[in-house]
């Protein structure tokens, strides 16, 4: 490397630097605000225990033949399912917030 296109790439690391180290309201610009991630998660961890109960009773009852009984306890345990992955999860994510501070 040449010492004429030094001076250029210090100063382009000061500028990425700069840019890097921005701050919006004490989050980082890249990243989303924690509460939505948090959000989504706790949402993800629900719905997708919803979905597999769901989709699991509906292929039992075709499969025995007992439309809509296997559909409907299979969604309620599914929901069962997510509400207490979701608690758990929000439990997980208050510890870290008090180990944090």
């Amino acid at each position: 490397m040449s010492d004429d296109n030094r001076p250029a790439l210090e100063e382009l690391g000061r500028r990425i630097r700069k840019v890097g180290g921005a701050k919006k309201g004490g989050e980082s610009i890249s990243r989303p605000p924690r509460g939505m991630t948090r959000t989504f998660r706790l949402t993800t961890e629900m719905v997708a225990a919803l979905g597999v109960g769901g989709v699991g009773g509906w292929l039992l009852d075709g499969w025995l033949g007992t439309q809509p009984w296997l559909l409907l306890v299979f969604l309620f345990l599914g929901a069962a399912a997510g509400i207490l992955g979701a608690y758990r999860a929000a439990i997980k994510l208050m510890k870290e917030d008090m180990e944090s501070n």
